[in-house]
């Protein structure tokens, strides 16, 4: 082999591990990062709960790999937001809460929703069905005040 032969074959080295590092640098990110959002709005359960439930509010939510991460706002409850969590349920239709999927919110009328949660595969596959929501309990609406689906 030549001299110039050898510095060939040492750039295509180079080059080929340069590739392999960033497809490596790729594959631990996780996957690219995908967002929904949801619309929070008051969903009566009855009609004795319309003058308990009111307010809006939106979110958006960001998936990274199994890392979920949800940033909100929500505005004009009746009494005080008490606790938020991930609901499962096909839309419009309530559904049991996620153990462990709980929220930080203001405890307050006016305020944010937050949290950077860990899904599990079923979660994720629930997420991107259009099957999970989030849900914002108050004072006077324990069973729920604002409700969103969390969609692409």
């Amino acid at each position: 082999m030549n001299k110039s032969q050898g510095w060939a074959a040492r750039t295509i080295f180079i080059i080929a591990v340069a590739m392999l590092a960033s497809i490596a640098a790729g594959a631990q990110d996780g996957s690219k990062k995908e967002t929904f959002k949801a619309r929070l709005s008051p969903v009566p359960i009855d009609v004795s709960m319309m003058s308990t439930i009111a307010g809006t509010g939106s979110l958006t939510a960001t998936l990274s790999g199994k890392q979920i991460t949800i940033q909100g706002t929500f505005a004009g409850l009746r009494s005080p937001a008490t606790t938020a969590g991930i609901h499962r349920g096909a839309k419009g239709i309530p559904g049991p809460a996620i153990a462990g999927l709980d929220l930080r919110v203001t405890k307050a009328e006016t305020g944010e929703i937050s949290g950077t949660l860990e899904l599990t595969a079923e979660q994720i596959a629930d997420l991107k069905s259009g099957l999970l929501y989030v849900q914002i309990q108050s004072e006077r609406a324990p069973d729920g005040n604002l409700w969103g689906w969390v969609l692409p």
